[in-house]
């Protein structure tokens, strides 16, 4: 009997083992115990490497000489992909128009923050922004590269063209943000 268990356990061992080949490397479960472990492991294993996800950034603190940013994450779809999320999620909307509007689609399932620091020497890059205190004389300057205290102050300000309003390309390597640059929105 034990030998015959011994060889049911080994063939189980085997088979999950080669299941486990066939999973994404950064597969995560949900819903149970073991799925929050297995999160929590893949979260601390993209924590130390280079990641760059697309959100919207509700607060950018400064506070005690660091800085801190609490973000939304968001899908940011464009071209050929904004038109298959825009079909799936807006059957009448994308028959109306035939396809996404502007040629980019955003889904936001969730509204969660979640909180980063920021590296001091963070790399800015703005799109549009109010540069001189007159909205009216804004204009598009692709991947103009401002300071992290100068992105304090114009994003702090609020204002016409609040840069709250406006979805940004977060990169974050070692648990820290080391690159925001604003995605342009018509």
């Amino acid at each position: 009997m034990l030998k015959k268990w011994g060889s049911s356990l080994m063939l189980l061992v085997l088979i999950a083992a080669g299941l486990s080949f066939l999973m994404p490397k950064d597969a995560v479960g949900e819903g149970n115990a073991t799925g929050s472990i297995a999160a929590a492991a893949a979260q601390t294993e993209l924590a130390s490497r280079s990641t760059t996800f697309t959100a919207y950034i509700h607060t950018l603190n400064q506070a005690d000489g660091t800085v801190s940013l609490s973000v939304d994450p968001i899908g940011w779809y464009q071209g050929e992909a904004a038109d298959t999320v825009f079909k799936q999620e807006d059957p009448e909307g994308y028959a109306e128009l035939g396809g996404a509007p502007d040629g980019y689609y955003i889904v936001n399932r969730s509204e969660d923050n979640v909180v980063y620091p920021v590296s001091p020497d963070a790399a800015v890059l703005m799109q549009l922004y109010d540069r001189d205190g007159h909205p009216e004389n804004a204009d598009i300057q692709p991947n103009e590269a401002i300071t992290l205290s100068k992105f304090i102050q114009v994003f702090n300000q609020g204002g016409l063209l609040d840069p709250a309003m406006f979805p940004y390309h977060i990169t974050v390597k070692d648990g820290k943000v080391v690159k925001i640059v604003q995605q342009y929105t018509p």
